[in-house]
């Protein structure tokens, strides 16, 4: 039963990535309805005819890309429960040390190991395809250390979540999901207050702005939305990216509003006071705190749902799993696989909610900028710099896209010049 169970997994995933093949390559349409023809949102107006290629070449292949990458990690988790390997990494880590404690620690390394080395072909897909299309400027081994980072800080967080899980799976089976949330509370804030001066700076170099006099338009900017800032950080991404950016990130006396030095290169002044003014409104409407609230909240009901399925599960599939107990840390894989679908499931929510913030942003910025021009033409070049597909299929837009479609963005400032050119 359990050869059965995995071949036939196995098909599904080839059959799901099939079908997201022939959806993105054949059947989606990405070309711009014929009202929007010949408009500031047409790429034909702003790309040149390499670049439209391009970028819809790259865009295809980045979002099958991304629909295979997570399903891939269900997979392998699934198999690693079929084939009795959460067993055997049980075992090992029993027979390395009599602490319980460090067992877990030991079964958790070698399942992040194996998941690490098992997705690691699809990711090293996705950072040749970057270089590629000059997307990137990492080179290989700047991006193996930005992979080790990423390994051993995702293994130190589960290393503290973990066993405080599975400690309350077994002191209390029905209420574990919920006592879990509930320290997830202060973890969760604690984490995004460290995250911009403890986590971020593992990866980039951050400094204050050193064009003193475009931060000083900037904090003019800042003053007029009663924004308390004293510095705008830049951080250097050109080393490894072409592309991009700006964010606020972190909370409290750690929130910092940051731009990439790519954009800083690439954009002049006035296209990055429009940026500017954008991620400025995430501060002034609190964006950041009503993130962590919904967060915290489809973290609540991801929990139960985990707690629920796991036990049916284990139930219904105990014996092909190789798991006798849910509360057993061997069903960690099953854990891990459940909460990533429910994490899945819940992304067109937490997209649409994000795409609805970033207009907000968007909104908040023309009317504190009235630039429209220096807004489309960022836009635009945000379009080119990362090879941007300006009207996505459907569902890369539900499933991938935190930020409204650059047809979106850009036609509402076009109607914006239009209706301030007719007052």
């Amino acid at each position: 039963m359990a050869r059965k169970m995995g071949v036939y997994a196995v098909v599904g995933y080839i059959l799901y990535g099939l079908f997201f093949y022939w959806y993105l390559f054949y059947f989606a349409d990405t070309s711009l309805p014929f009202e929007y023809e010949g408009s500031k949102a047409d790429p034909t107006t702003f790309l040149n005819g390499r670049e439209l290629m391009l970028t819809e070449e790259y865009s295809k292949i980045r979002n099958l890309l991304f629909f295979l990458s997570t399903p891939l990690e269900w997979l392998i988790y699934f198999l690693v429960l079929l084939f009795g390997l959460s067993k055997a990494f049980k075992r090992w880590a029993e027979d390395s040390s009599k602490y319980k404690l460090l067992q877990k620690a030991i079964y958790l390394l070698w399942l992040s190991i194996f998941a690490y080395v098992a997705t690691f072909p699809l990711s090293y897909i996705s950072y040749s395809l970057a270089k590629t299309y000059n997307i990137s400027t990492q080179t290989f081994a700047a991006w193996m250390k930005d992979e080790v980072i990423d390994f051993w800080l995702n293994f130190g967080t589960w290393l503290i979540i973990v066993p405080v899980l599975y400690w309350l799976m077994k002191k209390s089976k029905k209420r574990w999901w919920l006592y879990g949330w509930l320290l997830s509370i202060p973890f969760t804030l604690f984490m995004m207050y460290l995250q911009p001066v403890v986590i971020d700076p593992l990866y980039n170099d951050f400094y204050p702005l050193k064009n003193k006099e475009l931060e000083t338009k900037i904090l003019a900017l800042a003053d007029k939305a009663e924004i308390p800032a004293r510095h705008v950080f830049e951080v250097n991404k050109s080393d490894e990216t072409n592309a991009l950016n700006a964010y606020v990130t972190g909370i409290g006396s750690n929130a910092r509003i940051v731009l990439w030095d790519t954009t800083l290169n690439k954009l002049n002044d006035n296209q990055i006071l429009f940026i500017m003014a954008h991620e400025m409104c995430h501060y002034v409407e609190k964006h950041i705190y009503f993130g962590i609230a919904g967060y915290l909240l489809i973290s609540l009901l991801g929990l139960y749902l985990t707690y629920r399925i796991m036990n049916l599960a284990t139930r219904r599939w105990g014996k092909e799993l190789k798991i006798s107990d849910a509360s057993d840390i061997s069903s960690l894989p099953l854990f891990f696989m459940i909460l990533s679908m429910l994490l899945f499931a819940a992304s067109p929510f937490t997209n649409f909610t994000s795409r609805y913030q970033e207009t907000r942003a968007d909104k908040y910025a023309i009317e504190m900028t009235k630039n429209p021009e220096a807004a489309i033409t960022s836009f635009q070049e945000l379009t080119r710099s990362g090879l941007s597909q300006v009207n996505p299929p459907l569902l890369v837009k539900i499933f991938r896209y935190t930020h409204p479609s650059m047809l979106d963005r850009i036609s509402m400032l076009e109607e914006y010049e239009v209706k301030e050119r007719n007052k």
